[in-house]
């Protein structure tokens, strides 16, 4: 696992991390359909609605990129995990309350026919990215990060001399 779990880390980066640069970039032309997306919800205060909505798609941008970068990884990966929980949660209480609305992920929002048929492939989805972000949260170190540069592990003629082995 020492010699492949690097790799499955770097796979697991650029996946999480490309999902969320397209879903933010997407949203960004039109921050107005964001804001709909997020009170289609209803889920939230009215007063926090637009700024949830104008900021989320910047935060999945910076994220993506961190992650695809890995650049801070274990922290970007707790961002995209505590962001898909939030995103289950809400896919998850539209169906149970019978809402049809498209959830917004990658654009648009708002009312949308049969939408309910969507959300069990949508929270499936997010589970799955959900998942690959806890394994970035377990295992950050992965394969062409960033943060091998400029977090390098001590080496171990660096490690500490100052215990005495007992013969």
């Amino acid at each position: 696992m020492q010699r492949i779990g690097p790799w499955i880390g770097l796979g697991a980066r650029l996946l999480v991390g490309g999902v969320w640069v397209v879903a933010g970039a997407l949203k960004l032309p039109d921050p107005a359909a964001s804001v709909r997306a997020v009170r289609a919800y209803d889920l939230l205060p009215e007063a926090v609605v637009p700024t949830i909505g104008y900021l989320l798609p910047i935060v999945e941008v910076v994220v993506g990129l961190c992650l695809i970068v890995g650049l801070l990884t274990r922290w970007s990966a707790v961002v995209s995990a505590v962001l898909f929980v939030a995103f289950i949660i809400g896919i998850s209480s539209a169906w149970a309350r019978g809402l049809q609305i498209e959830c917004g992920c990658f654009g648009g929002g708002g009312f949308k026919e049969n939408a309910a048929d969507e959300y069990p492939m949508e929270i499936a989805r997010d589970v799955g990215l959900l998942l690959l972000s806890g394994l970035l949260i377990w295992r950050p170190r992965t394969k062409y990060a960033a943060d091998a540069v400029l977090f390098p592990p001590p080496r171990s003629s660096e490690r500490s001399d100052d215990v005495e082995v007992q013969p």
